[in-house]
C-alpha cells in the first residue's frame, strides 16, 4: 500500500473547494489508508432514500465490491467545504452537521444498507465516525476536527473501529423517577432478546434495592462487582452467574447472563468509599469493556436520581432507554431532565459523543382517550416550556416524545407496552412474564423490534 503524504494532501484542497474536490483529493486517499484497495469501493451507491457518495467493503473470494455492489460495510457522506457561496461548517451542533447526520442515518438503515455497520460524514476538515447495530445509528467518535498534527492519529483510530467492531450493543434502562418498570423492563426485554437467538448479558447497579438480582433468584457471588469496582487485579468475568430455566424435559437451560448486585455496592454511597474507585464513574464503563465483543447485548438496570450509581450506568451506555407512565408526569418531566442535563454531563467526560437517548416509551399503559389526551397535554407543555427561540415546540426534545412528529404530520404517537397482571407478579414466580404468557411475549417482542431488532 502506498504511504500518503497527509500534509501534501490537506494542502492540496482548497479553502473553498467544493464536493467533488474533498472527495478526490481526500476521501479517495482515506479509503486507501483505511485499507480498502480499489475495487473495494465505488461511489454514488443508490439506497433507497438516495445515493450515499460512497460505500465500501472488503472483497470476499471472487466477490468484488466494484462489481457486485451490496452488502456494504462502510457508508460515506462527503460535503464540500463550500457549496456555492455557502460554507459547509461540518462542526458538531451546525445546521449542516445535523442535516448531513441524518442523511448518514436514512443510509444506513436503508434495507440496502442492513450489512453496513458504519457510516462517516467529512468534508475534510472536520469528521465523523458512526456505529450501527441493529436499528440504532450512534456516534463512534466524536466530531473531530482533522489538522496535520491529527490526521494520523484520526486515521488510526477509525482503522482500529473498522477492524475491531465491538459486538454489543450497551442499554442503559434508566429514568429519573422510581416506579415505572425499569428493572420489569430490563428482565423482559433480555428475555425476548434472548429469544431471538441474541446473547445477552444483564447488569443489577441498584445498591440498594437489588430488585433484578432478587427477582431472578439470584444471589451474591464470592467475586463480587463492588469488589471489582476497587480492586483491579479481580477478573469481572468471575462475577457472572447464570440465570437457568428448566426446559419441558426438565433440564436446566441458560437464557442468560447476569453481574448481580452485592451488598458492597451500598458503601459506595458514602462519598469516601466512592473515592476509592479509580477512574471514578467511568469505572464501570471500563469493567464492561471486557464483554462487548461477547455478547448482542448488554442492558444495565439503572437505579433512580443522579448518583454515583446511575451516572456510571448511563456513562457505561451507548444509548439510554427511558420507560414512562402517561400517568405519571413526573417521569415524563424527569425525561427532559435525563436528556437535557444528565446527558450532556456525561457526553462531556466521555467526548466520544455518546451515549444517546432513545425516545421514551409509556410502561404499564392502560390506553383511554381521556388519558392520552392529558399525557399529551402534560408532554407538549414540557416541550413548549423548554422551546427555544421562536419554535412553538422544542425542536431538540420533540423527537424524543413525539418521534414521528415532522412538519408536514402532526403525529403523536408513542410505543406503548400494555398493562398485565401477569408482568407485574412474575418477580414472584422467579421467571421473566414473557414466557408466561404469550400476550406479555408479543408486546415486549414488539418492544425489542420498535428501538433495537429490524422484523
Amino acid at each position: 500500500m502506498t504511504t500518503i503524504n497527509w500534509n501534501e494532501v490537506l494542502d492540496s484542497i482548497s479553502e473553498n473547494a467544493e464536493e467533488s474536490e474533498v472527495e478526490d483529493r481526500f476521501v479517495k486517499r482515506l479509503l486507501n489508508a483505511l485499507g480498502f484497495t480499489s475495487d473495494e469501493w465505488v461511489q454514488e451507491f443508490k439506497t433507497g432514500k438516495g445515493a450515499a457518495d460512497f460505500a465500501a467493503r472488503k472483497n470476499h473470494d471472487e466477490d468484488k465490491f466494484s462489481v457486485s455492489k451490496i452488502n456494504p460495510y462502510l457508508i460515506i457522506e462527503v460535503k464540500g467545504r463550500v457549496s456555492g457561496k455557502v460554507i459547509n461548517n461540518l462542526a458538531e451542533g451546525t445546521p449542516t452537521y445535523k442535516k448531513t447526520k441524518e442523511q448518514i442515518t436514512r443510509y444506513l438503515l436503508d434495507a440496502k444498507c442492513q450489512t453496513s455497520q458504519w457510516g462517516m460524514i467529512t468534508n475534510s476538515t472536520d469528521i465523523q465516525l458512526f456505529r450501527k447495530h441493529g436499528k440504532i445509528v450512534l456516534p463512534a467518535t466524536d466530531c473531530m476536527r482533522i489538522t496535520k498534527d491529527n490526521i494520523i492519529k484520526i486515521i488510526t483510530k477509525i482503522k482500529n473501529f473498522l477492524e475491531n467492531p465491538p459486538k454489543a450493543l450497551t442499554i442503559c434502562i434508566y429514568n429519573d423517577k422510581g416506579g415505572v418498570g425499569k428493572t420489569t423492563t430490563t428482565i423482559n426485554l433480555a428475555a425476548i432478546l434472548r429469544q431471538q437467538q441474541k446473547k445477552v448479558l444483564v447488569v443489577d447497579f441498584d445498591p440498594q434495592q437489588g430488585d433484578l438480582t432478587d427477582s431472578l433468584g439470584l444471589q451474591e457471588g464470592k467475586v463480587k462487582l463492588s469488589d471489582c469496582l476497587r480492586k483491579t487485579a479481580l477478573n469481572v468475568k468471575e462475577t457472572i452467574q447464570a440465570f437457568n430455566l428448566k426446559n419441558k424435559a426438565g433440564q436446566l437451560v441458560k437464557v442468560f447472563d447476569v453481574i448481580p448486585s452485592d451488598s458492597g455496592l451500598s458503601k459506595f454511597m458514602d462519598y469516601n468509599y466512592e473515592a476509592q474507585i479509580e477512574k471514578g464513574s467511568a469505572r464501570l464503563r471500563d469493567l464492561l469493556e471486557i464483554f462487548v465483543r461477547n455478547y448482542d447485548y448488554i442492558l444495565i438496570d439503572a437505579p433512580t436520581n443522579w448518583t454515583f450509581f446511575s451516572k456510571s450506568c448511563v456513562r457505561a451506555s451507548d444509548v439510554i432507554l427511558m420507560p414512562t407512565e402517561h400517568n405519571n408526569f413526573s417521569s415524563l418531566k424527569n425525561a427532559a431532565k435525563v436528556i437535557k442535563e444528565f446527558l450532556p454531563e456525561v457526553k462531556k467526560l466521555r467526548q466520544d459523543g455518546g451515549p444517546i437517548a432513545l425516545p421514551i416509551f409509556f410502561n404499564k399503559h392502560k390506553e383511554t382517550e381521556a388519558s392520552i389526551k392529558r399525557a399529551n397535554a402534560e408532554i407538549e407543555a414540557i416541550l413548549t416550556l423548554k422551546k427555544r427561540g421562536n419554535d412553538p415546540l422544542d425542536p431538540h426534545l420533540l423527537p424524543y416524545y413525539w418521534p414521528k412528529s415532522t412538519k408536514a404530520k402532526n403525529d403523536k404517537t408513542i410505543f406503548y407496552v400494555p398493562e398485565y397482571e401477569v408482568v407485574s407478579s412474575a418477580a414472584f414466580s422467579r421467571k421473566p412474564a414473557v414466557f408466561q404468557h404469550k400476550k406479555a411475549a408479543e408486546f415486549y417482542l414488539k418492544l425489542a423490534q420498535e428501538y433495537f431488532l429490524y422484523e
